[in-house]
């Protein structure tokens, strides 16, 4: 107990060992405040990441969309003649260019 004062030594033994009890909680408390806090900061970043997916696949639709509309709105003749710029220097395409040309010409 402690040495005698004008509070009875038994209210100042309980008061000391809740004290001791708040200190000896503290890092605990701590601890489960940080877990808590970096849980939170983690699912928020998942659900950024989930977000910017789903907004990056309706972009990208409207992408794919804009694209394929632009190869069916395409001249058969501009078409015809960026295949052959892609082609030219390949002795294989421009063979089989010359084939091309050869055949419709009997048609």
């Amino acid at each position: 107990m402690a040495d005698p004062t004008l509070v009875n030594g038994q209210i100042t033994d309980a008061v000391t060992q809740a004290n001791v009890k708040v200190l000896a909680d503290a890092p605990a408390q701590a601890l489960g405040n940080l877990y808590q806090v970096a849980s939170h900061a983690t699912g928020l970043s998942i659900q950024n990441a989930t977000a910017n997916q789903q907004n990056m696949n309706t972009i990208d639709t409207g992408v794919t969309t804009q694209g394929v509309n632009l190869i069916y709105t395409m001249p058969v003749a501009a078409d015809a003649r960026g295949t052959n710029e892609v082609f030219s220097g390949n002795s294989l395409a421009e063979l089989i260019a010359s084939l091309k040309t050869t055949v419709s010409s009997f048609s």
